[in-house]
């Protein structure tokens, strides 16, 4: 079977903008082909706003995210897969969903032992960190 990942992800996105909410994605930035502004990235996770007026040029597809996105006055193409998104939230009441780190080779064969170090240079596999986010059923 699919994933059933790509379609959380566009269920919560869509119940979050539907209850006038902003929907925040936290990312693994060190998974393979995830490309975000790496002077935003702490403990090699980012948070992005995807909301409608925060974004421009959403995609999102049931491989990847992409929009383009503001930092700091500079627009930025954000492509993130959806293996690397570790959560969807509202930003107003942290209602949504997270999920657990997924191996990092992806789906061209890539061995996960190339991307166990984040760009700090510190160890990140199998490393996982309790969220604030409630689980909605």
């Amino acid at each position: 079977m699919l994933s059933n990942k790509p379609y959380l992800i566009r269920a919560f996105y869509q119940w979050i903008v539907d209850s006038a909410c902003t929907p925040y994605i936290v990312v693994n930035a060190n998974f393979p082909r995830c490309r975000v502004p790496l002077e935003h990235v702490e403990n090699g996770e980012i948070t992005l706003n995807i909301s409608p007026i925060a974004v421009r040029d959403f995609n999102l597809t049931n491989a990847m995210i992409e929009f383009k996105a503001s930092f700091s006055g500079v627009v930025h193409s954000i492509s993130v897969p959806t293996k690397a998104v570790l959560a969807i939230y509202a930003n107003e009441n942290q209602q949504g969903m997270f999920f657990d780190y997924e191996d990092m080779a992806d789906d061209e064969g890539e061995d996960a032992s190339d991307f166990s170090t984040t760009q700090q240079g510190k160890n990140t596999t199998n490393q996982k960190s309790r969220s604030h986010l409630k689980l909605v059923e």
